[in-house]
């Protein structure tokens, strides 16, 4: 395994090349609805977490996760193909379950494509179950499996 990122909160400079990657990588098929206007305002929102892994500079990928009362909601998280299976993905997530646990929230919602099936597995191998399909989630063309990870308040 190659050495992790370098992971830090996103800075306003990061937003383009955050929602790139978020047309290029997640949002495929899609009309673009993550552009840099919508990740800048998650960057400078007090109730969300914009969160990066660098490698020599360059983000290799992104977590963006939204704090509500009680439950956080991971709006996206994506690592460039080149630096998947390295464990930068899973990276991300211990910074997100601590910042959430940190918030006093103890539960984190999310939704994939239904045939992103490494997705699947990942967040499975991370604790989250299966809440089931929401049809047409994805601008009316695409179902999402929802997904929930109940946090202990000790994890980390």
């Amino acid at each position: 395994m190659s050495e992790l990122a370098t992971l830090g909160l996103a800075r306003i400079a990061d937003a383009r090349e955050i929602a790139e990657m978020s047309r290029d990588l997640i949002e495929q098929g899609l009309t673009w609805a993550w552009t840099p206007a919508r990740v800048q305002h998650f960057i400078t929102g007090p109730e969300s977490s914009v969160v990066v892994a660098r490698r020599d500079l360059n983000i290799a990928a992104f977590a963006i996760m939204h704090f509500g009362d009680e439950v956080a909601h991971l709006n996206l998280l994506a690592v460039a193909p080149e630096h998947r299976r390295q464990g930068i993905g899973r990276q991300l997530m211990s910074w997100l379950t601590k910042t959430a646990v940190e918030a006093g929230v103890f539960r984190i919602n999310l939704e994939l494509r239904t045939r992103n099936e490494p997705a699947r597995l990942f967040y499975e191998g991370l604790g989250f179950d299966e809440l089931g399909i929401v049809q047409g989630y994805y601008q009316g063309r695409e179902a999402a499996l929802r997904m929930s990870r109940r946090l202990a308040k000790n994890q980390c």
